[in-house]
């Protein structure tokens, strides 16, 4: 897969409502009304991630979730992490 060009990326997320490029990632923050809420969106976004075989960095603590995605073998952002946060976004509106 190959790395997106920046205005690419940028492109991309203005479909993508609160994603913003930082260096090599693209990232955002969640924040849900408690841990045990934050955790469940947590849980189903790893199924999406598991199936779509790519998988974020992300931390955790008490009711936020912050998600930074991109593509370690090709160095920066593909479209395997724009599909992710679109997955990412579908799961998040669902709550």
């Amino acid at each position: 897969m190959k790395k997106l060009h920046t205005e690419e990326i940028k492109d991309a997320l203005k479909n993508l409502s609160g994603w913003t490029l930082k260096g090599d990632m693209i990232q955002k923050s969640f924040t849900f009304g408690d841990f045990m809420e934050a955790f469940s969106v947590m849980t189903h976004i790893a199924f999406a991630c598991e199936k779509q075989n790519h998988h974020p960095n992300w931390e955790n603590v008490y009711n936020t979730l912050n998600i930074h995605l991109s593509t370690h073998d090709a160095g920066g952002v593909t479209q395997k992490d724009i599909d992710l946060a679109k997955s990412i976004e579908k799961i998040v509106g669902q709550r």
